[in-house]
């Protein structure tokens, strides 16, 4: 221990604690823990300042050439177009450098904008109450289906297949430890939907919640009004959907749905190399007090005046304790407020003509793809802004060559559906129509 003379316990302290306990040794604490990496990290030798700097540099002078490539690719991360003022505005001082906004008095700026982020998510998911925003689209989903089982006392959900495959491993390893079971539902492998037929089999007594994509993994639009009809009243319907696409499809709170959860980086936040992000959760009103992370709420003073304050923190940091709805102790509220800044922007007008331009592009590169007659569709079902395909061409070779090109090409999903070169494809109002003719006639060319 002399070498570490900083560190409060000696080799006698820790011995005792071991034994304490019943262990050996300090790594039989993490024998559950599986050996993942049996070598050194490839990490590179110390270098020296000067030489550091020049790296990062060279490093920077990267981004500005990624600018330039056209993107084809989502998969749960968005290429949108978002004004210089959104971020002209989230940087400004008070926004940048706010705490969280325990003391009201001083924080009215950064809890108006939460309060008013709240309201558009609620106008675009169909819902009376959000909160302030969740940490991404993943835990959203998570958090969701434990709120429904504190609603409804049963702890086994139902999730469509078709739900970001991430997903799904975020919410088996947050449902594992609270002894919650999770079953996944068949999708249609024709239309790309849920199988309803598999959904009526495994509707029990034991269900809490039914989990589906709107739209889902491969872009394809679920029925929500027809599995509502399936599901019975006490079963909770959740809803994981892309905000954009509630700016021109009915949103999923008119249609039956219970809660609604996602990712909000479309809105406003740049892809970032997958992050970060925000997620966005809205509910009906009676499950208010379920609900996790913060609300935040208008209300008039002594003076007459109108304020915002935190009406609800169910947390388990303060007030609730062992009692919290949620061990969510912060959210991602600085990309939520890109988010409130980029929706007041675009308004209701804006966020459609983008889900109809997302829309129409990805459909007019889905058929200019299928006419070049090196790719066949593997669903029938209506899909939003991306699609699956299936290729003639080795989806590595096609995102090597299109690289060369300056472009970003599909995502490949081999790794996900297990059968080789199935690609999906991605259109955004970012894709002009002349990007989407020279890559279609490209790939055309390719051998």
């Amino acid at each position: 221990m002399a070498m570490y003379p900083y560190l409060p316990h000696t080799d006698e302290d820790i011995n005792k604690m071991l034994k304490t306990i019943g262990v050996n040794a300090i790594d039989d604490l993490y024998s559950d823990v599986p050996e993942l990496l049996n070598r050194d990290l490839n990490i590179p030798n110390s270098i020296s300042e000067i030489n550091l700097k020049r790296s990062l540099r060279e490093k920077a002078s990267l981004n500005d050439n990624i600018r330039d490539f056209g993107c084809f690719r989502g998969g749960g991360i968005y290429n949108h177009y978002i004004p210089s003022i959104v971020y002209q505005i989230g940087a400004k001082r008070g926004f940048l450098t706010a705490y969280t906004p325990y003391q009201a008095e001083v924080s009215q700026g950064t809890l108006q904008i939460m309060y008013e982020f709240q309201t558009m998510i609620s106008e675009l998911t169909g819902l009376e109450v959000s909160n302030s925003s969740m940490y991404d689209g993943a835990t959203s989903v998570a958090e969701a289906i434990l709120m429904a089982g504190r609603i409804n006392k049963k702890y086994k959900t139902l999730i469509a297949n078709t739900i970001h495959p991430e997903y799904i491993e975020v919410c088996e390893t947050y449902l594992k430890p609270q002894e919650f079971n999770l079953e996944k539902i068949n999708y249609d492998k024709k239309t790309g939907k849920i199988n309803i037929t598999d959904l009526k089999n495994k509707i029990n007594d034991e269900i809490s919640s039914v989990v589906i994509g709107y739209p889902n993994f491969y872009g394809i639009i679920e029925d929500i009004e027809e599995i509502r009809e399936i599901i019975p009243k006490n079963i909770l319907l959740i809803v994981v959907s892309n905000p954009i696409m509630l700016g021109a499809f009915q949103s999923p709170g008119k249609l039956g749905a219970d809660i609604v959860v996602g990712e909000g980086q479309p809105l406003g936040n740049a892809p970032g190399f997958g992050g970060p992000g925000f997620g966005f959760f809205s509910s009906k009103k009676e499950f208010i007090r379920n609900m996790p992370g913060r609300i935040i709420g208008k209300t008039i003073d002594d003076n007459g005046k109108e304020g915002f304050v935190m009406i609800l923190q169910t947390r388990e940091q303060h007030i609730r304790r062992e009692k919290a709805t949620s061990n969510i102790c912060s959210n991602h509220a600085h990309n939520a407020l890109l988010a409130a800044v980029y929706m007041s922007i675009m308004g209701r007008t804006g966020i459609k003509e983008i889900a109809m331009q997302n829309y129409h592009k990805s459909h007019y590169l889905y058929n200019k793809l299928i006419k070049t007659e090196k790719f066949e569709p593997v669903f029938e079902g209506t899909f939003f802004n991306e699609f699956a395909l299936k290729s003639k061409i080795s989806i590595d070779k096609i995102n090597k060559k299109l690289h060369e090109q300056k472009y970003f090409g599909p995502l490949n999903l081999e790794k996900i559906t297990g059968e080789k070169n199935i690609a999906l494809f991605c259109a955004t109002e970012l894709n002009t129509k002349e990007e989407i003719d020279f890559i279609c006639s490209f790939l055309e060319g390719i051998i």
